[in-house]
């Protein structure tokens, strides 16, 4: 197939320049440094200096324009080098070679990806710098009987380990796929230095899609991608480099901003997020995994030689200070809804609104695509894994063969007999792959043009309560347009005295006052093992009541009709406090008819960083702009008006159900999330403000038009949402105190 990779001449010579290591051609050999220097990306890499041994970085005018001491692996790394030709690294009197530092934008010449020839099983992939990524190659059947439908998984979670198979890419697997699994730069048998998400692990990832696709046993030329959570992340990163040779990919479980699961609402997640970041570190260290050192001693030199830069990784807890004091370019940077716009290729993508992990953040990327590209959604209540769940798996498999393997969607029987006995034992009771949507006998195209014409947007509802007790099957769904969907409707729900909701703002100002006590609630969510284990098993969460005085809640009245609520909504608090700051959570709940309580999502935000986007803000939506310079301490005596932002979410309230909303100190409402609270030498007194001039609220996304089945799931039935028996919250309302002040030592 012809390639159309356009390479500028410069370009090409600045890679050969980029990979050349070696002496200075008017030095002998005698004076040749020790050590190994080699051009990158806006990175310089040494290698072979003595431990400790300063090393300098000169440009072409021998001026130092970096320092570094080597590791005790004798390496030193220079990133955020500006690119261009004569760098040199010296050690005491030594000079290097000269070497050339590429940009983003220099793609390396064809050759690179077409001289790679890759063969089943174990390998390695070479960079446009040189540096080696591991891989493991897996058709579906013997070379010479290709070729076949091919996807790429590409994370740090170990896709080339040879001994074990990542989800995504063991379901194409069984689909008839071959799948190639790449460990990212600096972890698994890779080389280089790991750091989360920098500009080089993209255009990583598009060096191993150009030479995946180049290989003669991957159909049609083309590559997808496939992988969920940092697997699935990742994907978003990789395309939008716009590797030539990338058909599509199917992000799962994912994130449209870094920031938003290291600092929800500018609160650092010291639970998650934190903990995430120090495994990623530790499986970054020299010869970290098992199957590492597996190879090494059973003699693979290429995967020894490339731990050697392993000490160079990035120290991500500096990097997450960095991001919490409001390093605006490196934010932006890890948020993947600020590019998505750039990805040229289909996408599906799919997103639990309860994710324990990730959390729901990615249905607000959905409207950040381009127009053009194909893009097609499922959104569910549920967990981290819910995505691949049966639900999903059909229209995910669906969206591979229309966009990579292009052929009319088909599972065989054989393969559906063996994937309904996985999923019923995963589930613990009978559960099906939905039936093929596309007659196979359909010409193609015709096949697809339905496709493509198909609402963009599917929302499964009340997963758990459609199959087996607690499976992840839904109970119905409905499409969408657009997203937000085109029929949604801002519901608007006043604080009134007595923990009520109404329609209306209360005429009379009063207050209610509860304990900011961060210690008042546990930090995570609770919960025992998964009921009936397995693949899907739910999990059985202890979600306590909210605790007496520590915390505020209003009630509406029951609701008359069954309403659809799907969408990002806001709790505007007008909010007063004895403390120059405090940590919000908001918690959305429905009160059924039977005195059940079920959680259905919350939201966070620091009060001194409730400066808005005005710009970006919507009634549904505030998006505070999170920048240090922006941040303000609460007013002494006066009200401050703190929008918190609701995660997406959707949610059917029965008729007979209230809608419940709470303010508290965070924690006691997520599954491993966990929040660093504000240093106290004794607890603070928050006042919500009810009425009069400050009239706090909450303004909700209602859907019209959803036909609902009149059957209410039973309590603790929904994936990702626990059930408890209501326990009102006494308010200690304060009358009439709209110019009182909150007294208390700040």
């Amino acid at each position: 197939m012809a390639r159309r990779l356009a390479v500028p001449l410069l370009a090409v010579a600045l890679w050969i320049s980029a990979v050349a290591t070696g002496i200075d051609s008017s030095a002998t050999a005698a004076s040749a440094p020790s050590y190994s220097v080699r051009g990158s990306v806006e990175q310089v890499a040494v290698t072979g200096a003595s431990a400790g041994a300063t090393v300098r970085l000169l440009d072409r005018d021998g001026n130092v324009v970096g320092r570094e001491a080597a590791d005790g692996q004798g390496a030193a790394l220079f990133r955020d080098v500006a690119a261009g030709s004569g760098y040199r690294a010296s050690v005491a009197s030594d000079r290097s070679a000269p070497v050339t530092v590429t940009s983003t934008d220099d793609p390396p010449p064809e050759s690179t990806y077409t001289s790679q020839h890759l063969q089943p099983g174990f390998g390695y992939i070479t960079t446009r710098d040189g540096t080696q990524l591991s891989v493991n190659v897996s058709l579906p059947g013997p070379v010479d009987a290709g070729p076949y439908p091919t996807v790429v998984e590409y994370s740090g979670y170990d896709p080339s380990n040879p001994d074990r198979v990542q989800p995504a890419s063991q379901i194409a697997h069984f689909l008839g796929y071959a799948t190639v699994g790449v460990n990212l730069r600096g972890t698994g048998c890779s080389g280089g230095a790991f750091d989360f998400f920098e500009p080089l692990q993209s255009l990583d990832g598009y060096d191993a899609i150009e030479t995946v696709a180049a290989q003669p046993w991957v159909a049609n030329g083309k590559v997808g991608m496939v992988g969920i959570s940092y697997p699935g992340v990742a994907q978003l990163f990789v395309a939008a480099t716009r590797p030539p040779h990338l058909a599509a990919i199917t992000p799962l479980s994912v994130i449209d901003d870094t920031y938003q699961v290291l600092y929800p609402g500018g609160i650092l997640n010291d639970g998650f997020a934190v903990g995430w970041a120090h495994e990623r570190e530790a499986a970054a260290r020299p010869e970290a995994d098992t199957w590492v050192r597996r190879r090494i001693d059973n003699g693979d030199e290429a995967c020894r030689r490339n731990q050697v830069m392993r000490l160079q990784s990035a120290d991500l807890d500096q990097k997450i200070r960095r991001l919490g004091r409001g390093a605006t370019t490196e934010v932006a940077t890890l948020a993947p809804a600020n590019f998505v716009n750039r990805i040229d290729v289909p996408v599906f993508i799919a997103a639990a609104w309860q994710d324990e992990e990730t959390g729901a953040h990615a249905a607000d990327m959905l409207d950040r695509f381009a127009p053009n590209t194909v893009v097609k959604a499922t959104l569910v209540n549920g967990m981290h894994a819910d995505t691949l769940g049966p639900a999903l798996l059909t229209r995910w498999a669906e969206f591979l063969d229309f966009f990579v393997a292009r052929r009319v969607p088909t599972i065989s029987p054989a393969t559906r007999l063996v994937a309904n006995a996985v999923l019923s034992a995963g589930s613990g009771g009978a559960v099906t792959l939905a039936p093929d949507r596309f007659d196979p006998a359909t010409n193609y195209d015709t096949a697809l043009a339905s496709y493509e014409a198909e609402p963009p947007v599917r929302v499964l509802f009340d997963s758990g309560a459609g199959g087996p007790a607690g499976a992840p099957v839904p109970a119905f769904e409905a499409s969408f347009a657009s997203w937000p969907p085109p029929r949604t409707e801002t519901r608007t729900w006043y604080f009134e005295s007595d923990g009520e909701l109404g329609a209306s703002a209360p005429p009379i100002a009063s207050s209610d006052p509860y304990t900011d006590e961060p210690s008042a609630l546990p930090r995570t969510l609770a919960s025992r093992a998964a009921a009936g284990g397995g693949l899907y098993g739910m999990e059985q969460y202890d979600w306590k009541p909210l605790p007496e005085h520590d915390a505020v809640s209003y009630l509406s009245a029951p609701l008359d009709t069954d309403t659809v609520m799907l969408g990002s909504g806001s709790v505007d608090v007008w909010l007063r406090s004895t403390a120059p700051d405090v940590d919000l959570e908001v918690t959305l709940s429905e009160v059924r008819p039977d005195g059940q309580e079920t959680y259905v999502q919350s939201g966070w935000l620091r009060a001194s960083r409730r400066a808005l986007d005005e710009a970006a803000s919507t009634p549904l939506q505030p998006v505070p702009t999170y920048r240090a310079a922006d941040a303000a301490p609460l007013p002494r005596n006066q009200y401050s008006l703190v929008r918190v932002p609701l995660f997406p979410f959707g949610h059917v309230f029965r008729a007979g159900s209230s809608v419940r909303v709470a303010v508290q100190p965070p924690g006691g409402n997520r599954p491993k999330w966990a929040f660093r609270a504000l240093p106290r030498t004794h607890p603070a007194t928050n006042q919500v403000a009810l009425g009069g001039a400050h009239a706090s609220r909450v303004l909700l996304p209602v859907v019209t038009g959803v036909t609902v089945p009149t059957s209410r799931p039973a309590c603790g039935s929904l994936r990702g949402q626990p059930c408890r028996d209501y326990v009102p919250t006494a308010n200690a309302r304060m009358a009439n105190d709209d110019s009182a002040s909150a007294e208390g030592p700040r």
